[in-house]
């Protein structure tokens, strides 16, 4: 049969935790001799070593690392398996931050799924720029995080992160915006801070196409706006302009452009049972 026993991932937990196995036993409630075979037997399961040991106490070893990650995910999931079948209701806070660039249009109905799924749960909502929901996170001041990033062979591993969706990206203008053959290109975009405008403004800059920040707009919804009235060309992910409020169109004739990928930043360390069942419901709904 597949797959690890539960009790053998506790142990492996508290021991990276606590730093040592002598540390670890009164976590437990088990003898040395027993949390070190339940250890080995687990690392027998993995078929590969788990933790370094040495007198200065355990640490995982890159395998360990790899399966530390599930495990917890593991743990936090059948303690929420138990409060469903006990009708404990999963209660908490979820600080939840997530890019302005991702589905627009579907906020309101994440929103909505969660507080019906998890009505005890109180959201603190963060909506900001990838660069700093990504220092939040690293602060531990977000519990789940979702960012964008060009899709380029530096962040294609992703650090741990889940991959949650691909957009195409694109420059778009009102319907009737003409633009003539060497005008200065009237650029929308967010502040300076924005990756996204740094990457367009520095793609634009290396093709030699004259630009002009012609509108600063604070929220992806302004972009779109000032767009639709005319005010110049945004460089935009497919979601933000085609399921946006605003009419769009692609403008033709600016350089090509790559895709973004859209991450959910990879889960704290013991992460607790409300945000596992929040991490599940979020990728589900923005996948």
């Amino acid at each position: 049969m597949q797959g690890f026993d539960i009790e053998q991932l506790r142990t492996f937990v508290a021991a990276v935790d606590a730093g040592s196995l002598t540390a670890a036993v009164p976590l437990r409630f088990l003898s040395q001799s027993s949390l070190s075979e339940q250890l080995r037997k687990l690392e027998e399961r993995a078929g590969q070593r788990l933790l370094l040991r040495a007198r200065s106490g355990v640490q995982p070893t890159t395998a360990g690392t790899r399966l530390l990650v599930h495990a917890r995910q593991i743990l936090a999931l059948s303690d929420t398996a138990w409060r469903d079948m006990h009708g404990a209701p999963v209660a908490g806070e979820l600080r939840l931050a997530i890019t302005d660039y991702f589905r627009p249009s579907e906020l309101t109905r994440l929103l909505a799924r969660l507080a019906a799924r998890h009505p005890q749960v109180r959201l603190h909502v963060r909506i900001d720029k990838s660069d700093a929901i990504e220092a939040a996170h690293a602060r531990g001041e977000a519990d789940i995080a979702v960012t964008m990033r060009i899709a380029d062979a530096s962040n294609r591993r992703g650090g741990g992160a889940t991959l949650l969706r691909r957009e195409p990206l694109a420059w778009v203008g009102a319907p009737a915006l003409r633009r003539g053959k060497g005008e200065v290109l009237r650029l929308v975009a967010l502040e300076e801070a924005c990756a996204l405008r740094r990457f367009a403004v520095a793609l634009l800059a290396r093709r030699r196409i004259p630009y002009v920040v012609a509108h600063v707009a604070s929220g992806v919804a302004g972009v779109q706006s000032a767009v639709a009235a005319g005010l110049g060309v945004a460089c935009l992910n497919a979601s933000a302009w085609a399921e946006g409020g605003a009419q769009l169109a692609p403008v033709r004739g600016l350089p090509a452009l790559p895709q973004v990928v859209f991450r959910m930043l990879p889960a704290h360390k013991e992460e607790g049972a409300v945000v596992v069942a929040m991490r599940q419901l979020v990728a589900e709904v923005l996948a």
